[in-house]
């Protein structure tokens, strides 16, 4: 497979990480989580760059890209801890519906007026819906379990998936920059804690799997824009690959910022607390695996050099 992200694409998701950058940094993620963690400017904010109608057709107001364009913007949503629930609406539900063929609500999507949300039987619990509130380990998210019947749809459950591991990419590079960043200034025995071969080590090891993730998860986007009878193989490898090298990464973070990793007043928790939420949200590890299990040792996906690499 000859898969290249084009420059566009690339130009996209860098014009959102510098937008984010400054908009929704780590002052204000501790605003948010110090009171009402939802803030109407931001979300304005998103609706007027175009996120919201990111996936809508152009015909409804949209800008009408692809499911590859969304997974590079949810990646930087997960590098900012983006609070606001753009990925679940306009990334998972939007293309959802359109497959539905119900498009009554994407104008209103568009404008930001409208969050629709859809739980999933694997996923019964939605962000910044209406019913029952339920607790999250992530302050941030606010989820509730809704009170009609979760969805069976594989598709739901496959773009839930995709977004979830796009956003754990992200909140590993995120947290691997930070970690780098401190090893750089904290000091030991007359140097930088970053010139031991320790730390380098476990960061080195950290990057390489986020770096094995990326490609798992852009192989998953267009497969899923293909239509391939793969495609849900493809997300749960992504699911997978993206969440053991967020955990990792998670863990490395903790280990390099050392005691001072586990405070509140070290910013590293709020990306933590994310990816701790995000590893569990569609499917778990274990659901995951299974699928790619039963896919390979079921016989169900053509495996071997003749097929991965033709």
């Amino acid at each position: 497979m000859e898969f290249l992200l084009n420059e566009d694409q690339l130009a996209l998701a860098e014009t959102i990480r510098d937008y984010l950058a400054g908009t929704h940094g780590p002052d204000v993620l501790r605003r948010l989580d110090a009171g009402d963690n939802r803030d109407p400017v931001i979300w304005q904010g998103l609706v007027d760059m175009g996120l919201t109608g990111l996936l809508v057709p152009e015909e409804f107001g949209g800008l009408g890209l692809g499911l590859v364009d969304a997974t590079l913007i949810a990646r930087e949503c997960g590098r900012a801890c983006l609070a606001e629930p753009l990925v679940d609406t306009a990334f998972v539900v939007v293309p959802w519906l359109l497959a539905q063929g119900e498009t009554e609500q994407m104008a209103a999507i568009v404008a930001g007026t409208a969050k629709p949300s859809v739980a999933h039987a694997i996923n019964p619990w939605v962000s910044d819906g209406e019913g029952a509130a339920l607790d999250s380990i992530d302050p941030l998210r606010n989820l509730t379990r809704q009170a009609n019947a979760a969805s069976s749809d594989p598709l739901l459950l496959d773009l839930g998936a995709l977004m979830s591991a796009a956003q754990l990419v992200g909140l590993a590079e995120a947290m691997l920059d930070q970690s780098a960043a401190y090893a750089k200034i904290r000091t030991q025995f007359g140097q930088p804690i970053g010139a031991f071969q320790a730390v380098k080590h476990q960061l080195a090891t950290a990057a390489v799997a986020i770096e094995f993730a990326k490609p798992v998860v852009w192989r998953a986007a267009q497969a899923l824009t293909d239509g391939l009878s793969s495609a849900s193989v493809h997300i749960s490898h992504a699911k997978v690959a993206a969440t053991d090298a967020a955990i990792q990464m998670a863990e490395t973070a903790i280990q390099v910022h050392g005691a001072m990793g586990y405070t509140y007043e070290v910013d590293l928790h709020f990306w933590m607390k994310r990816s701790w939420a995000l590893a569990g949200a569609w499917g778990s590890r274990a659901f995951h695996l299974k699928r790619i299990d039963d896919a390979v040792i079921g016989g169900g996906l053509a495996i071997g050099p003749a097929h991965t690499f033709a």
